[in-house]
């Protein structure tokens, strides 16, 4: 299952994507809905580093939860996110691992492949990020919900710059190419396709294949 809240986020004009949740919000029918709502609206918060104004979002989010398992699994996500983004990589990790567990026993694979995402982002070491990264890119690649299988280009470009940092150019390559065909399937977001294309030059210059780079 995807994400209905994914439309309305552009992540290069955070003004125009909360006023945009703003107005889902007051369209929600249920508190449970809004609880939704209200954990996006905590992470355009975080995104602009104004964690207190997160942090009080994702407690209203809570209160108004109830059983709805989908809120609470973006509480915790969202919830970890800002631990992440304010320094407390180690209080994140829990929160991740958590909210992948619950994404994937309720079939939210959307959210689970973010989840696993975030926790490769927040693995204490090479072993448990690999780990992550493998968790979410089985979601990926088995989707045929294209919001799902979106998160194989972020998972394969967070593995691509792990090779990249230990000089394993070659598997960095691989990853690099295979995020950029991932991010071709979504001409609507051409500064990731860039990004990707970037990564792949700067893997074959490291490998001294100038030529091909450029």
């Amino acid at each position: 299952m995807g994400d209905r809240l994914r439309p309305l986020w552009d992540f290069d004009d955070l003004d125009a994507t909360e006023q945009r949740l703003r107005g889902q919000l007051k369209r929600e029918a249920s508190d449970e809905g809004r609880a939704e709502v209200m954990t996006q609206l905590a992470r355009v918060q975080g995104l602009r580093e104004q964690f207190a104004e997160g942090y009080r979002l994702i407690d209203e989010a809570a209160a108004l939860a109830g059983l709805s398992v989908v809120a609470s699994i973006r509480i915790q996500l969202e919830r970890g996110r800002l631990l992440r983004s304010s320094g407390d990589v180690k209080g994140a990790l829990p929160l991740f691992e958590s909210a992948f567990e619950t994404a994937r026993g309720a079939g939210e694979m959307f959210l689970a492949a973010d989840a696993a995402h975030m926790a490769a982002l927040a693995a204490p070491d090479r072993e448990s990020m690999l780990t992550w990264t493998k968790r979410g890119t089985a979601i990926a690649e088995t989707s045929a919900d294209p919001q799902v299988s979106y998160w194989l280009g972020p998972l394969l470009n967070n593995l691509g710059s792990a090779y990249m940092d230990s000089r394993e150019y070659e598997k960095a390559l691989d990853c690099f190419r295979r995020a950029l065909e991932v991010r071709r399937r979504y001409p609507e977001n051409p500064d990731a396709i860039q990004f990707a294309k970037e990564s792949v030059a700067e893997a074959l210059t490291a490998l001294g294949r100038k030529d091909e780079a450029v």
